[in-house]
């Protein structure tokens, strides 16, 4: 289940932060509980995911951007990521999860994630939004001047454009072995 109630704990702790430029840093701390756990008694991967959307919506709120996308009627999703685990976050242990937008591109934001505890990362994650309109993607720079920000990126930093380039690679839809294929075919 979707963590509703820490959720709104996090946009009523933050709701009089400061605001932050398109690529300030936004700090949060969190618990790993119970309910976040894998059978090895661990932050379970995809609970990983889900907990970074707690770090990625006030970054949003903070940086004026939420505001802007109620007003044009426009949604904001990811498109991608990738996510490198390296320490394990256990039962109760507290963690510190930084979240900000390294730059954009013509469609898309990449924001980077990353989740510490006692000065060491635990995880870090790249993902890649997109906002939506009724027409398809909005351009950031469309997003960012509609928010009163100037519209140049930053450069992306030479991993990111690795991996764009990667992802532009990558065969989509997929390409399935026979086998696969007449089993997806029958579903």
């Amino acid at each position: 289940m979707y963590p509703f109630a820490r959720f709104v704990k996090e946009l009523i702790k933050y709701r009089k932060a400061p605001p932050l430029s398109p690529t300030g840093t936004h700090v949060s701390t969190h618990m790993c509980w119970p309910w976040d756990l894998d059978p090895w008694i661990e932050l379970n991967n995809g609970r990983t995911l889900t907990l970074y959307d707690l770090g990625r919506i006030p970054l949003v709120i903070r940086s004026g951007l939420i505001r802007t996308l109620r007003e044009q009627g426009w949604g904001i999703t990811v498109a991608g990521s990738s996510v490198r685990y390296r320490r394990r976050i256990r039962l109760f242990h507290r963690f510190t999860m930084l979240s900000r937008t390294l730059g954009w591109d013509d469609r898309f934001f990449y924001i980077e994630q990353s989740m510490w505890m006692d000065g060491q990362c635990c995880n870090q994650m790249l993902v890649r939004t997109a906002v939506t309109s009724d027409q398809g993607i909005v351009a950031p720079a469309r997003v960012l001047t509609a928010a009163g920000h100037r519209p140049e990126s930053p450069p992306l930093p030479d991993w990111v454009q690795a991996w764009i380039e990667a992802e532009a690679a990558r065969p989509w839809p997929p390409v399935l072995p026979d086998d696969a294929a007449q089993a997806a075919a029958a579903s």
